[in-house]
């Protein structure tokens, strides 16, 4: 009873002693950009590499979602992907992070490309040309990047997932470096339609995570769009899906395999 009550004292009077501490990196750092795209602004946060202010390398770029629930334990919803402790500890090839806050209520509006009777949404386009056309030249101009298709890359989980899927294939001229996790297929039948109606070049990879406890449907939607980019000549080594057995749709789900995604994402396409 005492930690009951103790419980109860700091959550009424002391809420920040309850709230989990900041696992932010040293090298994440924030800052916010205007997004006409959206009639909104938008919170960024960037993981630089250790080294960036040592030397004069460029490094290729990696556009996170939900930035709340990348770097930081304090801001995320359920956990953290441990992010930036992955790229502090890794002798993998470095990048530089850039992490879009998720708008709140507008979250689902702006991670769809289409709508869902039922949940509403579709403003997706406008959310990836923000990327495109605001915050990407902004990072290109204030950060030593790699700038070109084959060193930028979109990475995200559930809603993120469906929208990283679909910014390479509305701009497979900017994406090559593809992570989609947990994608939520489910939310419009059309991003079917958007592969079927595409070409594929085969200078785009493509990691495709699910786990088998995630829904009913997962596995048939993963499986289906696997069939069809194999279908449209997605070349075998430029594609990896993987099924995780008690995978289960959240943080840990996706912050456990992160790792293994962006090393083989970040090394180039073998032709």
């Amino acid at each position: 009873m005492r930690n009951l009550f103790s419980i109860i004292f700091l959550s009424l009077f002391c809420p920040a002693l309850l709230m989990a501490q900041s696992t932010l990196s040293k090298n994440v750092e924030t800052f916010e950009i205007e997004a006409p795209q959206l009639n909104s602004h938008k919170k960024i946060w960037i993981y630089l590499p250790a080294n960036y202010d040592l030397d004069e390398q460029k490094y290729p770029v990696i556009y996170m979602h939900d930035a709340q629930n990348v770097f930081d334990d304090s801001t995320a919803y359920a956990g953290e992907w441990n992010v930036d402790e992955f790229l502090d500890e890794t002798n993998s090839k470095k990048a530089i992070i850039v992490a879009i806050e998720h708008g709140g209520d507008d979250r689902i509006s702006e991670l769809t490309p289409y709508p869902n009777e039922k949940y509403g949404g579709g403003n997706g386009k406008k959310y990836v040309d923000f990327i495109r056309l605001t915050l990407k030249p902004h990072i290109d101009t204030s950060y030593r990047t790699l700038e070109d298709q084959a060193n930028t890359g979109i990475f995200g989980s559930s809603l993120g997932g469906l929208i990283s899927f679909y910014a390479a294939f509305e701009y497979p001229e900017v994406f090559s470096k593809i992570g989609v996790f947990s994608p939520s297929f489910w939310f419009s039948e059309q991003i079917y339609e958007k592969v079927r109606n595409s070409e594929i070049v085969n200078d785009q990879k493509f990691y495709i995570l699910a786990g088998r406890k995630e829904s009913d449907s997962m596995d048939k939607e993963v499986n289906t769009m696997q069939d069809l980019l194999v279908s449209k000549g997605l070349e075998p080594q430029n594609m990896i899906v993987k099924f995780v057995e008690d995978g289960e749709h959240n943080e840990k789900l996706w912050r456990e395999n992160f790792g293994e995604a962006y090393q083989w994402l970040i090394e180039p396409i073998i032709h």
